[in-house]
């Protein structure tokens, strides 16, 4: 398995998203839960980040918080996408029927 550095990340349970903090603001990655399913909706960037890498290792971070409440992630947005298609060894984070 690919090495992943643990970033601080907080549940901002109230504004439902996923928030890390980097030089230039804040990261964040919002979410809606549906039963056992976390919809990952939208990722939220300062004008002037784009660290792709950061963004890779931020959604890494999420999947094993996903593995650890034995969610099923359901990637909404095209990043998060092509996030699945780049890093199939979290494809069993997906729910039956979803195909990427």
């Amino acid at each position: 398995m690919e090495t992943i550095t643990k970033l601080e990340i907080k549940d901002n349970t109230f504004a439902r998203q996923f928030e890390t903090k980097v030089e230039s603001g804040i990261v964040s990655i919002e979410y809606s839960f549906q039963e056992k399913k976390i919809f990952l909706t939208k990722i939220n960037v300062p004008d002037n980040h784009t660290d792709e890498e950061f963004i890779s290792n931020f959604l890494k971070n999420i999947m094993e918080t996903a593995t650890e409440k034995k969610l099923k992630v359901v990637p909404i947005h095209p990043k998060i996408v092509l996030f699945f298609k780049k890093n199939p060894i979290y494809k069993e984070l997906l729910p039956p029927g979803i195909r990427i």
